[in-house]
């Protein structure tokens, strides 16, 4: 993910996001031949769920839910 041109209130969000995917891929040793979409999918549902201070302990799904539904 990169920040859109010009909007540095993304970065906190961008920097925070990359250091959980690092916990997962870790830089410069994980091959990501070795992964497939079903992993990818296991990873994006465990962060989508995790619950994150900044959404006072709600999870993205959460937030998300409500902001969709009327």
């Amino acid at each position: 993910y990169f920040c859109d041109p010009h909007s540095p209130w993304q970065r906190g969000t961008n920097e925070n996001t990359n250091g959980l995917l690092r916990q997962y891929f870790p830089k410069g040793s994980y091959d990501f031949r070795t992964i497939d979409q079903n992993g990818l999918d296991n990873v994006a549902h465990e962060l989508n769920t995790r619950p994150r201070e900044t959404l006072g302990w709600a999870t993205p799904t959460q937030r998300l839910a409500e902001v969709i539904a009327p």
